[in-house]
């Protein structure tokens, strides 16, 4: 039986492409010499460093418009709150959108029985199965979601016929 997962990951290869180019950015712009701005990749997410609060938000939007430019979803980066280091240097971390929470996954095949499209969707850990007999109605469920559900990325995987 044809079938796909909807799931909520960035593409994590791209992201480092995306800091790498932020980061050699930043090194070579003017209003950044001499100062400590940067941003690691770590397991937990993204650190940016910066020596103020208008340096921080200039690492901020360039990191955003490098993942824009490398086709990364921006609405997978949730920054948090700015925490002092030393001084005036502070720091912010940046964390990934992973997997789909509970109430995204019910929204989601709640917006899949919503349809009447001839398909089954159900919820399996972090990632949402769907099935059905036809792969026109799989590709319709695609397309319903894509236009219906905006908040979060979603990705399609897995699409067996």
């Amino acid at each position: 039986m044809p079938s796909f997962d909807v799931v909520c990951k960035p593409d994590l290869i791209e992201l480092r492409n995306a800091v790498d180019q932020a980061n050699k950015e930043i090194a070579n712009r003017f209003d950044f010499k001499g100062s400590d701005a940067r941003i690691e990749h770590t397991e937990g997410g993204l650190w940016i460093y910066a020596d103020d609060d208008f340096k921080l938000d200039q690492v901020a939007d360039v990191l955003r418009s490098k993942c824009a430019k490398r086709n990364l979803d921006v609405r997978y980066l949730t920054f948090d709150k700015k925490e002092k280091i030393s001084g005036d240097k502070l720091k912010q971390l940046v964390t990934l959108k992973e997997g789909l929470d509970k109430d995204l996954a019910k929204q989601i095949v709640k917006e899949i029985k919503d349809t009447k499209i001839k398909v089954q969707a159900s919820i399996q850990g972090d990632t949402v199965r769907v099935q059905g007999a036809k792969r026109d109605d799989l590709q319709a469920a695609i397309a319903h979601l894509k236009k219906n559900v905006d908040d979060t990325p979603l990705d399609f995987e897995n699409f067996r016929d």
